[in-house]
């Protein structure tokens, strides 16, 4: 897709949000429209412009969206409470190596990133 391209299917995409806001509902063609534009507008900026997390607390973060998990969730998948996430969350509490070692188990998370924090 070119950037021309990119910015002709953004316009389209702005117009059917706009017609599903007023009207609560598309008709299927539109919908599938709607849903093939979100797909390939993604995919380009995915391409395009690459999200790097730089720090253990955004891919966790970018995990926990992709895969639609609230903290609690994460918990679960790891084998710990959910205070637990949120203190490594917010960095009041560190990295231990049961938790590094779930992070790249189970949800596929880099080793450079666990291994820059303090184990």
């Amino acid at each position: 897709m070119t950037k021309q391209e990119y910015n002709q299917k953004t316009a389209r995409l702005e117009e059917l949000l706009q017609e599903l806001t007023i009207k609560g509902k598309l008709k299927d063609l539109l919908q599938l429209e709607l849903d093939q534009i979100s797909e390939e507008i993604a995919n380009y900026e995915e391409a395009m412009f690459p999200f790097e997390p730089t720090s253990l607390k955004e891919m966790i973060e970018l995990r926990m969206y992709q895969r639609k998990l609230k903290q609690k969730d994460v918990a679960k998948i790891l084998g710990t409470t959910p205070s637990r996430i949120s203190e490594l969350l917010s960095g009041k509490r560190g990295l231990t190596l049961d938790l590094a070692k779930g992070l790249y188990n189970k949800l596929n998370i880099d080793p450079r990133l666990l291994l820059s924090e303090t184990i």
